[in-house]
């Protein structure tokens, strides 16, 4: 089991490998434009609590980023299903499902972790220093495993990349936006705030944000991160099961 999951795990990070200055390129556009447009320009004289709105602006930033480049996961499963027929080499040899799907969550989360390691030092660079303790970096592992575990069962039920680019439409950017990452939720309609109240992403905006602040964390966020971690893990082996087949 150990060596099938470093298998598949150690494939995902050559290719990261390869093209990571890219990569991080990449990474820090979305970023410093949000900052410059919403943190700098918009948000410059604007408190949100007792915090200016870059300070809060950037554990939001971290919250999606982490979510949005774990669950890109898919599109490498995706090319490497429809292209390269990769996974076609998976299925022969002898690695069982738990090992691949932990291979591919744990490449999900250091693609997120290397995105967040960007956002913090572009955070600094505008001057904005949090507080990046335990809890916060627990919650940035817990949301990067949630939506990588989606991402690996999401990526064993599409039949295209036109399917993919779909439910990144409809799912990925909906609770990248609203999910508490640019705006406290409070401002939403109470109908709204319930329905996203059962979003991962909102609860670990949350718990991020609470940690970079410094306050008392919430232990219904995490238990939230966990449970939904453990469903979308569990119906990755699934799919990849039903994908053998």
């Amino acid at each position: 089991m150990i060596r099938g999951f470093y298998a598949v795990y150690l494939r995902e990070v050559l290719i990261l490998k390869r093209r990571i200055f890219r990569q991080m390129l990449s990474w820090s556009v979305m970023p410093v434009l949000y900052l410059i447009a919403f943190g700098y320009a918009m948000g410059r004289h604007v408190q949100v609590g007792d915090h200016s709105y870059l300070e809060f602006l950037i554990p939001g930033l971290v919250a999606m980023s982490s979510m949005t480049q774990s669950y890109a996961i898919a599109g490498e499963i995706n090319i490497a299903r429809f292209y390269w027929h990769i996974f076609e080499e998976f299925q022969v040899a002898p690695i069982s499902n738990f090992s691949y799907v932990l291979g591919e969550v744990l490449a999900g989360i250091t693609r997120a972790l290397l995105a967040v390691g960007v956002i913090v030092v572009l955070g600094m660079l505008f001057g904005v220093v949090l507080n990046y303790n335990v809890y916060f970096f627990l919650a940035l592992m817990l949301n990067s495993f949630v939506f990588a575990s989606l991402a690996v069962a999401v990526a064993m039920l599409v039949k295209s990349h036109a399917d993919q680019a779909l439910l990144n439409n409809f799912v990925i950017t909906p609770m990248a936006f609203l999910g508490g990452t640019f705006f406290p939720l409070e401002h939403l309609p109470e109908w709204a705030q319930k329905i996203l109240y059962f979003v991962p992403l909102t609860h670990a905006a949350e718990a991020i944000r609470t940690a970079s602040f410094g306050q008392p964390f919430k232990f219904l966020n995490f238990i939230v991160l966990v449970v939904a971690g453990i469903i979308f893990f569990i119906a990755a082996m699934l799919c990849v099961n039903h994908a053998r087949d």
